[in-house]
């Protein structure tokens, strides 16, 4: 695992190393291990490594035999010794250990189509001198990122934007879009940004440079849904047994220590089950918990550790998060609204003292139909009955003269539309251009309604699934968008800020492909999500009261928060002149949705956790300084029991070290 970077410069132009290196620093914290860099005419490629196989051989850059073709690569291949067997036998010569190597001869017989071939996560650049041309490619999924932009006649590329950022400043235009796509679902979509010039490459693509244009094009996408019907319940959990069992065990190869994410849901649950069997000693496993015991899954876990052996670790989180909310929307890049991010972020930080790999149940939910939103719109399919023009009539006359706040205002905007309008309209927070005027000020409107609308993107997505049944429709949408630009930009970059490298078992390309070809009733039965999931947990003995509770997931008590704890300094930074005076939001609006949520009169965390998190990426990335430093670290727990750790200003510690046998 590490952090990538480079340029591709004119063909009479020279790439200064210090200009890589400088990408490079500001990406540290993906690689701590080692950085490599090479620069050699137009081209200059830079990485930063977190070693985890071959430790000592596997530097990068890495090249071919004659040095004609160069890599810089960021993630795991986990089928590399069979791909190097099959090189080696066609007379390719290896001059490390390391699964980068194997991508460059792979190159060598394949061209840019190589990527077809590797089952992992990746994210990687590729020279080929005698072309003078450059290829990017991310994994299928989205996993790890990537980053590129076109300045001055030069191509950028990185892991992260700082690094763009870096060498090219003038880069750090915000996109209108981007902002108004945040403001709908919280993160902003690939291939967009927060940033004019600078777009992600998006998953299952590769990107082709030469004689200073770009050639993006798709390489895999995910296949039809529905398209094989097992014979029998039994033979579909063999299958899927195997196929998990297969993803997790290949996903424990590391030269370095290795552990497990376990929140007590039924995926990182399963993950640990198939760990603990593959493994020869106790699975290392960290949870965290909050004192707010309807949103603490502590125990959960812990019955799990305790059910499978596990050398388990917890930690439990107090909300003293200025400092760290400082910190990560520095590390973010862009505005992220996934509050999430911070319990990621603390258990992964706990988890690096202990290990440098470690495995998540991430995927599961969109594969399996677990979010309670796929429940909400397959109940609401009865609103299909009221007639298209009613619906038309109450959003085009009535919704706007409803005071906000009003109670069944939104529902009924729901409710009045057609089934894939109703469901964008429910992963919908802040939808500037449909229901949710009235907070934003006449000007930011205004411009607004000169943008590409957010949802086409979706709809597009939605009509083109390879799908017949609607909620089939729903995972595909989800895997293209909320599982890429949330989840997975979460996983990786809360697991980076602690040099940590997650592995994603659940989201293997060959597990995907089968579970994709399940009809819907393997995974959705009777109101039950996961229901084919859920049987093979009971499998494998996971306590079946982890199996049926209502899923929480990694949720935060943000409701509480802001009204006792967090309310001051929250409220504080919102209702600030500067924050009102940015121009989104009517100032009225704002302490509006303050009073009500303080009052209690609505739950209004989620809105104003958005809009917290926007004002502190622009005083804290878009304002503030490249200086990026974690938090206070918290120091490691001893083996052998309980001991106190030193809280950080940026959360408060409680931590308990359980041995398996308790």
């Amino acid at each position: 695992m590490c952090g990538i970077a480079g340029i591709v410069g004119r063909r009479d132009e020279r790439i200064d190393a210090d200009e890589v290196r400088r990408m490079c620093q500001t990406i540290v914290h993906r690689g701590p291990d080692d950085e490599g860099i090479y620069a050699e005419g137009p081209v200059g490629l830079g990485m930063r490594r977190l070693s985890i196989i071959d430790l000592v051989g596997g530097r990068q850059p890495i090249h071919n035999e004659d040095k004609s073709v160069w890599i810089v690569f960021n993630g795991e291949i986990y089928n590399f010794p069979e791909l190097r067997a099959e090189l080696e036998a066609r007379g390719h010569q290896f001059y490390t250990h390391s699964d980068t190597e194997v991508i460059v001869h792979l190159y060598e017989e394949m061209g840019a189509d190589c990527v077809k071939k590797l089952r992992g996560m990746f994210a990687l650049a590729l020279y080929d001198d005698r072309k003078q041309k450059l290829l990017l490619a991310r994994d299928r999924l989205g996993k790890k990122p990537l980053h590129y932009a076109l300045s001055h006649g030069r191509l950028l590329f990185g892991s992260e934007i700082k690094a763009l950022l870096a060498v090219a400043p003038q880069l750090k235009e915000v996109s209108p879009e981007g902002l108004l796509q945040y403001f709908y679902f919280g993160y902003i979509p690939d291939p967009q940004t927060a940033f004019t010039g600078i777009a992600k490459l998006p998953p299952g693509c590769l990107l082709e440079y030469a004689d200073g244009q770009i050639s993006v094009r798709q390489y895999w996408d995910v296949p039809a849904y529905g398209t094989h019907k097992p014979i029998s319940e039994e033979e579909c959990l063999e299958e899927l047994e195997r196929r998990l069992a297969e993803a997790v065990r290949i996903r424990l190869i590391s030269d370095v220590p290795l552990g497990a994410l376990l929140s007590g849901g039924v995926d990182s649950s399963l993950v640990v089950a198939l760990m603990a069997r593959a493994s020869v000693g106790p699975v290392k496993t960290f949870s965290i918990g909050f004192r707010h015991e309807q949103f603490n899954e502590a125990a959960y876990a812990r019955t799990v550790a305790e059910r499978f052996s596990t050398d388990h670790h917890e930690l439990t989180v107090d909300p003293d998060i200025e400092e760290t909310l400082t910190f990560l929307s520095e590390m973010l890049e862009e505005p992220f609204g996934d509050s999430s991010m911070l319990p990621t972020y603390y258990v992964c930080r706990m988890a690096r003292q202990h290990v440098t790999v470690a495995l998540s149940g991430d995927g599961g939910d969109e594969l399996f139909a677990g979010y309670d939103r796929y429940t909400t719109a397959m109940n609401r399919r009865g609103y299909d009955k009221i007639p298209a023009w009613a619906g038309e009539l109450y959003r085009d006359r009535l919704h706007h003269r409803l005071p906000a706040g009003t109670y069944g205002r939104n529902l009924a905007w729901n409710a009045s539309l057609r089934a894939r309008e109703r469901y964008l309209d429910d992963i919908s927070f802040f939808p500037a251009l449909h229901r949710e005027r009235a907070l934003f000020t006449p000007e930011f409107l205004e411009n607004a309604k000169r943008l590409p609308d957010p949802l086409d993107q979706f709809r597009r997505y939605y009509d083109d699934a390879p799908a017949s049944d609607p909620l089939s429709r729903l995972l595909y949408l989800d895997t293209k968008t909320y599982l890429t630009a949330d989840i997975l930009a979460k996983v990786d970059r809360m697991s980076m800020a602690t040099s940590l490298e997650v592995r994603v078992p659940m989201l293997d390309q060959e597990y995907v492909e089968w579970v994709a070809g399940l009809p819907i009733e393997w995974k959705f039965r009777h109101r039950t999500r996961k229901y084919i999931l859920k049987k093979l947990a009971e499998r494998l003995g996971i306590p079946s009261q982890l199996l049926h509770r209502r899923k929480q997931g990694f949720q935060m008590p943000l409701v509480e928060w802001m009204k006792n704890e967090l309310k001051e300094e929250f409220f504080r930074v919102l209702l600030e002149p500067r924050t009102l005076q940015r121009g989104y939001f009517k100032a009225a609006a704002v302490r509006q949705l303050v009073h009500e949520h303080v009052g209690g009169r609505r739950n209004r965390s989620g809105l104003l956790w958005r809009m917290l998190v926007l004002e502190l990426w622009n005083r804290n990335f878009l304002e503030g300084s490249a200086r990026i430093s974690a938090p206070t670290e918290v120091a490691p727990v001893l083996c052998g029991g309980t001991s106190n750790m030193h809280a950080s200003a940026a959360v408060n510690v409680s931590p308990v070290r359980r041995d398996s046998t308790i």
